[in-house]
């Protein structure tokens, strides 16, 4: 006898699978010259920008990676001019990565793209309930984000 699938099981596997098209398919409405960016790199830049100056111990923790991929995801945005590092002035031991103005350029081309293709299609597809329901979706997702588990 097969036992039919958690709710919670599934919804995570359609979660998942939403999510990842979504990714994709906002990559592509993005501006032809960010398309040299992962994901990962340009969601690591945009939290920089965000926060300010920041350890890429605390990068890596904020990004759910290890110190190791966060490394890499750094040294790419250096190599490309979008980051620079400076020692903390209250700690020398630790140094402080913050964005470029390139960097911070970059960041606000971005979405301007993104947000205009999925607000079009939000506007053109969803009924006013769903546009509710979609906010309170993403604050849903948000803390499942920054969830310890």
């Amino acid at each position: 006898m097969t036992s039919d699938p958690k709710p919670e099981a599934e919804a995570a596997a359609e979660l998942m699978k939403a999510m990842t098209r979504l990714r994709a398919r906002l990559r592509t409405e993005s501006a032809p010259g960010d398309m040299q960016w992962t994901w990962s790199q340009l969601t690591t830049l945009g939290r920089i920008v965000q926060e300010g100056s920041v350890t890429a111990s605390e990068l890596a923790q904020a990004e759910h990676v290890r110190r190791q991929s966060m490394a890499e995801t750094l040294a790419a945005l250096r190599v490309g001019g979008l980051i620079a590092s400076s020692k903390d002035p209250s700690d020398g031991r630790k140094t402080l990565i913050h964005a470029t103005p390139e960097g911070r350029a970059l960041i606000e081309t971005i979405p301007a793209a993104r947000v205009s293709w999925l607000g079009g299609a939000i506007e053109t597809h969803l009924r006013a309930d769903e546009r509710e329901a979609l906010l309170k979706a993403a604050a849903i997702m948000n803390r499942l984000a920054d969830s310890d588990m």
